[in-house]
């Protein structure tokens, strides 16, 4: 199987040369061998960055991604390795999905009760009303 150029990575992967590169050097991808000074890439390469991709989609750090690959026993199967990170990860957007339900409603409250002609009114407004009920509006 002939090795790859990392711009024949980059076209199969839609990445760009430069984000294959600082995969390497953060050590999510293996360190390619070379030949007259070109990186030269195993076809495996494809597969492992297309798992980096689908967790970048998913909302992954890169730290997490590290962690996918080598934050588990040598012996735990991707399922579990996707499983353990997917219950992590589902629980912090459900503290997002909260966080932003508060933003929605805080907007909304501000939009249908807000009445004030300067912004120095609008702070006074909040202000009061935050010392005394510990509320936005």
């Amino acid at each position: 199987m002939p090795l790859l150029l990392i711009s024949e990575v980059a076209q199969q992967t839609g990445l760009k040369p430069s984000a294959i590169r600082y995969y390497e050097e953060i050590g999510v991808l293996p360190k390619p061998t070379r030949s007259s000074g070109q990186r030269r890439y195993d076809s495996s390469v494809l597969h492992r960055l297309a798992v980096v991709q689908r967790a970048r989609q998913m909302g992954f750090s890169l730290d997490e991604i590290r962690q996918l690959f080598f934050g588990f026993r040598k012996v735990a199967t991707a399922s579990e390795r996707w499983k353990k990170l997917s219950q992590k990860k589902l629980s912090e957007l459900e503290v997002m999905a909260a966080q932003i339900k508060e933003m929605q409603d805080l907007l909304q409250s501000m939009m249908t009760h807000c009445a004030c002609s300067t912004l120095e009114q609008c702070g006074k407004g909040m202000f009061e009303k935050k010392c005394r009920t510990n509320a936005a509006w």
